[in-house]
This record gives structure tokens, C-alpha cells and sequence, in this order.
């Protein structure tokens, strides 16, 4: 009895969940890749050519792969200087699936503003609740808030003016 309601209920789940986007599965390989760059080493050209090597490769939006994974990794030293004033201890000392997130996350902020700001927030808070440490989606978002502010600031006031009433 137990065994067929635990069947039913995977199998209700999966019907429920959403496919993940090929954007979703980009980010997801930039994080893996920006994590083994941070605790491993490597360039960023090596650690494409091993993320590609994984089945689940074909299911993402390449072309974004590669300009978060390449950008990202070229542009380290920038994103730091960008993120820093934002948290509240060195950059050095988060947990590398928070670094990673937070810096495809600046980079994408910065280099794709035809990315909503919240869309990019929402993709990395999913990505820190299901990669990261039990709290650890709540330090990005709060880290990540901050940064739209100062990085999107015409786009949030745009909608706040949308917003407000005539």
C-alpha cells in the first residue's frame, strides 16, 4: 500500500513539473563549470570540453552557455570588484555553488539586459535552492537584490512607473 502511494505520488510529481528550460539547463552546466573552476582550476575552453561530454549537453541553449560560462570566467576579477560591496564578508569565504551562482548571475545581470532582472534573480535562487546549502538561496537573492539595484536600476524604475497609478 505504501509502495503504490509513494508510485502514484512520483508519478503525479512528474506530470506536474515543468520540463526545464534550455536556459535552465545552460545555467546549470555554467554552474557546474564555474564550481570546478573555483575548486579545481582550469580554463574555461578545458571545462567546456568536459561539460559537453555529458548526454544532458544537447538539451541547452548554447550559444547562452557559452557567453555566461566563458564571459564569467574571463571577467572574474570584474565580477568580484562588482559583487563585494554587496555581501557581508569576502567573496573568498562563500561556499563555491554560492560564488558560482552569484557570479554567472552578475554576468548576466551586466551582459544581458534583454533578461528581465527578476527572471535572472528567480533562475538563480532555483538554482542556490537545489545546488546550494539549506539557506544559501536566501543570501543570493539578498545579495542578488542589491545588485539589480545598482546594475538595473532604469529597468526597476521603469516598472515601478508602470506600476504607478495615473
Amino acid at each position: 500500500m505504501i509502495n503504490t502511494l509513494i508510485e502514484t505520488d512520483a508519478i503525479n510529481s512528474q506530470k506536474m513539473e515543468k520540463p526545464k528550460s534550455r536556459r535552465r539547463v545552460a545555467r546549470e552546466f555554467v554552474l557546474q563549470g564555474i564550481y570546478q573552476w573555483k575548486v579545481a582550476g582550469g580554463s574555461a575552453s578545458f571545462i567546456e570540453q568536459q561539460l559537453r561530454e555529458s548526454d544532458e549537453f544537447k538539451q541547452i541553449d548554447e550559444k547562452h552557455f557559452i557567453s555566461l560560462l566563458h564571459g564569467a570566467l574571463k571577467d572574474v576579477e570584474g565580477l568580484h570588484a562588482t559583487i563585494q560591496p554587496c555581501l557581508d564578508r569576502p567573496l573568498s569565504e562563500l561556499s563555491p555553488v554560492e560564488f558560482a551562482i552569484l557570479l554567472l548571475s552578475t554576468y548576466e545581470l551586466i551582459h544581458h539586459p534583454e533578461i528581465p532582472y527578476r527572471a535572472i534573480i528567480n533562475e538563480a535562487i532555483e538554482l542556490a535552492k537545489t545546488y546550494g546549502g539549506s539557506d544559501g538561496h536566501k543570501y543570493v537573492n539578498g545579495v542578488l537584490d542589491k545588485l539589480a539595484i545598482r546594475l538595473r536600476a532604469v529597468e526597476i524604475e521603469a516598472q515601478r512607473l508602470a506600476k504607478t497609478p495615473k
